[in-house]
């Protein structure tokens, strides 16, 4: 009875464990704001009247007008990277909204990934070092997280209107800074 009661307590810690991993997880994760005046922001507005950025030659351009405008400033010591070539791909799974801002041109990109589930959101930093049409991610600590859109809930087909601010550090401390506006329909 002593070692089944031995093994009954180790059980109930790591499930305490887990759970509070689990709750910890949970209260990580931004909650987004929901602004339906988004629409009239003059960005947005723009982004209507552009043309749709093709990142390579043989791309085939889903959108006939551009669906992002975000600038991504990343720093190595002192040496800074601007980029504002980002395109918006978004797609419902299940319950969860994912948002794609990247900028792959099927051999390297860089970029993130906004998954968006009951009112709240995490970032998830593409790694660019990838394989021909591979996605992956890589390690990174969020610092601040901003998400703006025009609507809590969604479905395929409907209009996405948003705003990102994302400030993080990735792999090798690199820090990286995004933030602009998209809009596109869900697919």
């Amino acid at each position: 009875m002593g070692r089944e009661a031995e093994v009954m307590k180790i059980a109930l810690l790591v499930i305490a464990a887990i759970s509070i991993s689990c709750q910890q997880e949970k209260n990580n994760y931004s909650h987004i704001i929901v602004d339906q005046g988004i629409v009239n922001n003059d960005t947005i507005k723009k982004l209507s009247k552009l043309p749709e950025l093709r990142l390579y030659k043989s791309e085939i351009v889903d959108n006939t007008s551009r669906t992002a405008y975000v600038i991504q400033h990343s720093q190595i010591l002192n040496i800074g990277n601007i980029s504002d070539n980002y395109k918006c791909k978004v797609n419902l799974e299940n319950d969860t909204l994912n948002i794609l801002i990247n900028n792959s041109n099927k051999y390297f990109g860089n970029g993130i990934l906004i998954k968006v589930f009951d009112g709240q959101f995490f970032v998830k930093d593409i790694d660019p070092n990838t394989f021909r049409g591979e996605e992956k991610f890589m390690f990174s600590k969020p610092l601040f997280e901003k998400l703006i859109l025009n609507n809590k809930d969604y479905q395929k087909n409907d209009s996405i209107y948003g705003y990102i601010y994302y400030n993080g550090v990735i792999d090798g401390g690199i820090k990286k800074n995004m933030k602009g506006y998209f809009r596109t329909l869900v697919r």
